[in-house]
């Protein structure tokens, strides 16, 4: 009805945020479009909201985003505005784009480390782990951690006995379509989607 909102919370392509804020502004509907991120720790405390859409309607979300999303070691809410129209997918689209990017480094030094020096599982864990206290610490380089330390009931490291393939749900290729169009270099991104197709 007229005067309601409506929020897409999910991993829309930013063009087709633009185009339902549009049509449902026409009928006098608020449309936000909000990228979400934080997987299940997100889930259980907080993710990082990045809404966008039609501005008038940020006033009625803002307390109940900035209330359930995660905190900054300040207490500051992990949301905030982003833009009009689509911006908010737009970010996080690029964020799953940068995410991307960070799991095919992973890939390749896990790759260099077991391939080109033969290194064990505990000896990669251990370098992993050494990482963890320096500036390349993350939530990607914790659980890859302990993926590498993880064996199965017969005592392998069950990293052996996973299918060694990637698939997508399309955010990272949206972020390298949009490189392209817009003419930024993205190689880093647009190779790690690469990766994922031969894989």
């Amino acid at each position: 009805e007229e005067g309601d909102i409506i929020i897409d919370g999910g991993n829309s392509n930013y063009p087709d945020t633009n185009r339902r804020v549009k049509a449902l502004a026409e009928k006098g509907i608020r449309f936000i479009g909000s990228g979400v991120s934080g997987g299940e720790e997100g889930a259980r405390h907080g993710p990082s909201i990045m809404p966008g859409g039609d501005e008038e309607a940020w006033q009625y979300v803002k307390p109940i985003f900035q209330a359930i999303s995660a905190k900054t070691d300040k207490g500051e809410p992990c949301c905030d505005w982003v833009g009009k129209e689509g911006a908010g997918h737009f970010v996080k689209m690029v964020h799953n784009g940068i995410e991307y990017g960070d799991m095919q480094l992973i890939c390749e030094a896990y790759q260099f480390l077991k391939d080109g020096l033969g290194l064990s599982y505990d000896e990669m864990q251990a370098i992993f782990a050494e990482w963890k206290k320096t500036e390349l610490d993350s939530y990607l380089i914790d659980i890859t951690t302990d993926i590498l330390g993880y064996k199965d009931t017969d005592g392998t490291p069950l990293v052996e006995k996973i299918l060694d393939t990637a698939g997508q749900k399309g955010t990272g290729k949206w972020t390298g379509i949009n490189a392209l169009d817009f003419g930024i270099p993205l190689t880093l991104i647009t190779e790690s989607v690469f990766a994922r197709c031969v894989s």
